[in-house]
């Protein structure tokens, strides 16, 4: 059986190889999950087969949509994602993400992020999962706040941090729009 992230074919596959990625053990997931270990292991293995309900909490602790279980290995997917067909999503305050990494991808995230004039990702700030990110600005300036320290970016200035830590971005001149690039290691979104 392959545990390639990329090449895993079968659903049991790709939650083993989701799993693992995240640094989770099968107890880990199993107890978000509520299913015993030797259930979970036994899905992962392609030796008994879960209900929709099963895979939906599995596939919620690894932060998989259940569709995500059987999407097309790499062989049948086009390596080229079009910026032009992504769909954006709002979120924050006048922001917006767009996601540029396929969703089979489980080791990698790369997130577009867009901010009007003053807009943040909200008004707290946030933790997602205990990956390692690194924020990119592309164009503008912003302001990234983590763990209560500020820290003032430009056009290609970086900051890397753990999702884990309380982190916000906000466009800091109230009158430009900004981009961000988000890298996260294992993805959280």
């Amino acid at each position: 059986m392959s545990t390639d992230p990329v090449t895993a074919r079968t659903p049991g596959e790709r939650l083993r190889s989701r799993r693992r990625a995240l640094q989770l053990t099968l107890s880990d997931v199993a107890a978000r999950a509520e299913v015993t270990e030797g259930h979970l292991s036994s899905i992962e293995r392609g030796r008994s087969n879960a209900s929709v309900l099963t895979l939906q909490r599995i596939c919620a602790v690894l932060r998989l949509n259940v569709g995500d279980l059987f999407a097309q290995t790499e062989s049948s997917v086009q390596p080229v994602l079009r910026f032009r067909d992504a769909k954006g999503v709002a979120f924050g305050e006048g922001a917006s993400k767009i996601k540029l990494t396929p969703a089979h991808f489980d080791h990698l995230e790369l997130l577009l992020g867009h901010f009007g004039p003053g807009g943040s990702t909200g008004v707290e700030p946030y933790t997602h999962g205990d990956s390692e990110e690194v924020l990119l600005v592309i164009a503008g300036e912003v302001e990234v706040t983590i763990d209560g320290e500020t820290h003032a970016l430009s056009t290609f200035d970086s900051i890397h941090y753990r999702s884990s830590q309380p982190h916000r971005v906000v466009e800091s001149t109230g009158t430009e729009d900004a981009r961000v690039l988000w890298a996260m290691s294992p993805p959280t979104y």
